[in-house]
Order: structure tokens, then sequence, then C-alpha cells
């Protein structure tokens, strides 16, 4: 008797939520953690595909608007099929849901006459989360007791391609209307023909839950004329109803202190890094302009000598958290646990601290004040009496020479093993050029010295010039110095060096200058 081992393939069709990435469930969240193939939509947030392990291919088949599909839907749903039949196990993420007008059912309709398995993981539609970030609850038992979802794009050759706007414009309290922004003078006109008043509240809602979120109000009669002359388009949503009239006291989103900023990150991450998530939870759309790149290091004999001998240290230092991480890779792959060394680790602050906890490693002591390599070396001399003391220090290989010569004067001895290196970012001179003089940015922010020389090193005059028009953000003295060196001050500097540091001293900068209007 033969029994067939090969892998059963299925899909997942999982709604993405309406753009703010932090809006996916836990359910979907798992899902994108175990796929072995993702095809994904335009409109699914790409920080989503962080959380695809690295061995799953990706495949993009979305489009904007009405814009020419990556790929025709029968070419995504056989797509679906012939990775399911495989043995993978395919997720589909859809932006919203994918019930809502998105196309899942005639997916899931293939998956059944395929005979291949499927699960369907709901998604906040666009048609609920953008009207609550603009703050208009889309029912309210004072004004609404009845909502309609409905798309303002249909396929006109399907037998119900014609929705009934004269019966709907009177049938329910709010309406809400999808992909409607192309004819919207033609719903408008048929609403107010089907008997809805043109005076009815309305609103516009373009990029909802995302920080370039933009919201025009006005009657019905006028709202398509308003939207135009803002530039609204596509994505958008339109709501009418007299619930649009509670976005004037409820209006919670746009009123974060950096609304509607755009924050250069100049640091090393990912987008959804801690800096960028960090100023989304303010309000401010980080645009990702990345200077260094952080790879490992090529060389790993001092580090496994020091590995080897890490009963014979007296502490660790960690002065950066790509520091700790790469070390704890390569102390795994040595059979070296960290964990259990017993050794006492001393980091430059909280990140540093967060990082080596997340590790598996407890941590000694921080600095109480500044976040520095200064201050932490002041902490090891006036509290630990480094004196006749060994310590490792794992670094980059730029690492400034302040703990070794510091600790060495005060008689401990330093190994200081380069465990990562920084290269120039791959990002081109026009490149960052465009960026600048085209995205209209407000804030630059700089986390390191060496972010700051590759930054500079790519612009002309006018890019400097423009660049001093901006707020400059530093996130600790050390980077403040840098900027200074370079022709750049900083406006901002945390007074701890840390990411949410920094973005607590942008706040108080902008509010500030602001008048505290915020």
């Amino acid at each position: 008797m033969s029994v067939d081992t090969k892998q059963r393939g299925r899909v997942i069709l999982l709604g993405a939520g309406p753009g703010d990435p932090d809006l996916i469930t836990l359910r979907g969240l798992k899902a994108l953690q175990s796929a072995d193939a993702v095809i994904y939509d335009a409109l699914a947030a790409s920080e989503l595909l962080e959380h695809v392990p690295a061995r799953a291919t990706l495949h993009n088949v979305g489009k904007r608007g009405h814009d020419e599909p990556t790929r025709t839907q029968p070419e995504t749903t056989a797509l679906l099929i012939e990775l399911a039949r495989a043995g993978n196990v395919v997720v589909r993420l859809k932006g919203g849901d994918p019930f809502v007008f998105g196309r899942g059912g005639e997916e899931a309709t293939a998956c059944v006459n395929a005979g291949i398995d499927f699960e369907v993981i709901p998604g906040i539609s666009s048609s609920v989360a953008a009207l609550a970030y603009a703050g208009i609850p889309i029912t309210d038992r004072r004004l609404a007791a009845s909502f309609a979802v409905v798309t303002g794009h249909k396929d006109p050759t399907t037998v119900s391609g014609e929705t009934r706007w004269d019966e709907l414009a009177t049938a329910v309290d709010t309406l809400v209307i999808l992909m409607g922004m192309r004819k919207l003078e033609d719903l408008v006109g048929r609403l107010v023909a089907g008997g809805r008043d043109p005076k009815t509240p309305a609103a516009v809602i373009m990029n909802g839950t995302l920080p370039s979120q933009r919201v025009v109000t006005a009657p019905l009669g006028e709202i398509a004329e308003r939207s135009r002359a803002a530039g609204l388009c596509a994505p958008a949503a339109v709501v009418v109803g007299e619930v649009v009239r509670l976005r004037e006291t409820l209006n919670w989103f746009e009123n974060r202190p950096l609304f509607g900023k755009r924050v250069l990150v100049t640091r090393d991450e990912r987008p959804g890094g801690r800096l960028s998530s960090a100023l989304r939870d303010v309000g401010a759309e980080p645009v990702l302009a990345p200077m260094i790149h952080v790879v490992p290091s090529e060389d790993w004999l001092s580090v496994d000598a020091a590995l080897a001998d890490l009963a014979n240290y007296d502490g660790l230092l960690v002065t950066s958290a790509h520091a700790i991480r790469f070390l704890a890779e390569r102390a795994e792959t040595r059979g070296v646990s960290l964990a259990d060394s017993g050794l006492p680790v001393y980091c430059v602050g909280p990140e540093t601290a967060r990082v080596t906890r997340e590790a598996g490693v407890p941590v000694r002591a921080i600095p109480d004040e500044r976040h520095d390599a200064e201050a932490l070396l002041d902490t090891l001399v006036r509290r630990f009496s480094p004196s006749g003391r060994r310590y490792l220090f794992p670094c980059a290989d730029d690492a400034r020479a302040t703990l070794p010569t510091g600790l060495a004067a005060a008689g401990a001895s330093v190994d200081s093993v380069v465990v990562y290196r920084t290269l120039p970012s791959e990002l081109g001179r026009a490149e960052l050029q465009t960026l600048l003089g085209e995205t209209e940015i407000d804030i630059l922010t700089f986390t390191s010295p060496s972010a700051v020389r590759n930054f500079v090193e790519r612009l002309d005059d006018a890019g400097l010039k423009t660049a001093a028009g901006c707020l400059v953000g530093a996130i600790g003295p050390v980077t403040a110095e840098a900027l200074r060196d370079v022709g750049l001050p900083a406006d901002v500097v945390a007074e701890r060096a840390g990411v949410q540091e920094l973005v607590e001293s942008l706040v108080t900068r902008v509010m500030t200058d602001a008048g505290g209007s915020r």
C-alpha cells in the first residue's frame, strides 16, 4: 500500500484592510507568516509583505483605480490554482475585505471548481474604516440607523450591471460609495434625481486611514465640484448622510500632532521599522531613503574566538541594536548561548536594551540620562569599577573608539570585534535629489553620523538648499555634531538618544511652532 505524502495546497483569501498596515487581523498576520506564495494587490500595504517568510514567492497582480492590471482576473485566478496545485499555501492578499467588491467570491468559486481547499479571512473594509478615520460614524442612533455600501464601478456585462440609484437615494440613512470617483458627478445627479436632498451633508475621503488622508465635506449637490477642485482622486470613499456632520467634533485622526507631515527616514529600516511606526503613530507619513545599508561582517575569526572565550570576559558592551542582533545570530550558529553565559550586559540606551532582551539576554544597566557612548562610559566608570576588567565590544567596522579608549584609560581592557559593516546606500544621487525636490518633505531625520555623511554627499547645492528648508532632527548629540560639521545643523536633538525620544522631540517642536494648536 502506497501513501501519498505530497503536501496538499490550499488558498487563503485574506483581507489586508484599508491601507493602515496595523489594521491587519491577528489571523491574517499568522496566514502571511505561514505562506509559501503571496499574490497581492496594489492597495495592500507593502509593510505587510515583511511578515512573509523568505522562502515564499511574491506575485504582484494589483492595479490602482482604472489602471491596466498587472494580470487579468482570469490570469490571477489561474495563478492561484496553479500554485495551490503545486502543494503551496497560497495567500491571496487583497485590499479591504475579500468579499466587499474584491472579487473574492469569484476566486473562491474557482477554488471549489478546481477541488482546491480555501479559507476566507475577513479584512476591515474601507467602507467602515475610512469613515472612522475621518471622524464619521457610519451609523449613530441620533442620526442614522441604516446604511448601504455600493460600488460606483460595476461590470456592465453582468445581469445586475445597473445599480438602482433611484431606489438607493432615499432607502438608507447613510450611503457609502466605493470606486465612484470617476463618475462622481453622474452618481450625485442620480441620487438627487432619485429624491436625495442636494443639501444633504456629504464627504469624499481619499487615502483613508493613511497619513496622506484627505477629506472634503460639502452639501451633496456641491461635493463633486469641491472634491475635484481640491485635487481628490481614487482611491476614495464617498459618504452621504447626516452622520457627516459629526466629523466637525470627531475628527481624531487628522488632529494627531504630525498629521500630514512627510518625514524622511535615512536610517536602514524596513517600511514597518520602529522609526516609521513611531512616526505613523503621531500622524506623519514616513518616506524611506536609507543612507546606509547594514550587512554582516565578512570576517568572523575574532568574533568566534571571543565567543569561545566568553567565560573570561567581565562584561558585554552594546551600543547598537544591529551589534547585538548580529552577535546573537553568530553565537547561535556556533552553539554558544549568550543568555546562559551569565555575562553582565551594559547597553547604551532603551532600544539596545530592548533588542538585547528580545535575544534572551538580561541587561545589567543603561545610562540614566543621555544615551550615547560617553554616557555609557561614565556609567561604567562611576558604578562598576572597570579597572582590571575585560570587556567584549561587538561593533560596526566604523565604530567610534570612545568606549575602548575611555575604558583603557580607566584600567580596563576591551576586545572590539566587528560584527557588521555599514555600506553606502544604493539610493542614487539623482533619486535622492528627485525625492527631496518632488515629494515635499517637511522633516529630515538622522540616527547616525554615517547616514549624515552619505546624505550630504549625494546632494548638489540646490539639494542642500532644499534640505536646509526642512526641519532637521537628530537622534542624539553625536549625530547632531555630524550635522553641524556638514553645514546642516539640527533643529531638534533628542535629549535621550532613541527612536521614541526623537519622535517625541519632533512633536514638541512642531507643536511649539504651531502655538500648541494641535
